[in-house]
């Protein structure tokens, strides 16, 4: 019994003949229009810092960046829900949730050569003699030659 894959098809036929994906695709770009309605009527400051998670049975629900934005909109929740009602797309909304969900915390890009402090490196050193194999002792070496320069 041999496994034979399907062939490919193209992204665009699989997003009209695949239901899942469809309605998936079609539920993103509803919640990318209602993002749209949402930011028309946020201050431009707070546009950045609060997202349209759902909007299902009279309620949306706004992932906001920081407790302190949540707060911001608590604070013009009534005049938020009164100028979204004015929208045909939100014309029953009852009421607005804020779900405070922090934005992923950026990595930091290292560069190739870490630096150690003297006593790290002189640990580094103090273990490398120890080692038989060249290859671990060379290693060990370089990274103790990692050193922070001294004032």
């Amino acid at each position: 019994m041999t496994f034979r894959p399907l062939p490919a098809r193209a992204p665009a036929t699989l997003l009209r003949e695949t239901r899942t994906l469809k309605s998936l695709f079609g539920e993103a770009q509803r919640l990318a229009h209602l993002q749209q309605l949402l930011e028309s009527q946020l201050q431009p400051a707070a546009r950045a810092h609060c997202k349209v998670a759902s909007w299902r049975e009279d309620c949306l629900l706004l992932i906001v960046t920081d407790g302190q934005w949540a707060t911001h909109l608590r604070y013009q929740q009534k005049r938020l829900l009164r100028q979204l009602r004015g929208l045909r797309e939100f014309a029953n909304l009852a009421k607005i949730h804020f779900k405070v969900q922090p934005a992923p915390a950026e990595r930091r890009v290292t560069g190739r050569n870490p630096t150690l402090s003297a006593s790290a490196a002189d640990t580094l050193r103090a273990a490398a003699s120890g080692i038989e194999d060249p290859r671990l002792r060379a290693a060990l070496e370089r990274l103790a030659s990692h050193t922070t320069p001294h004032d």
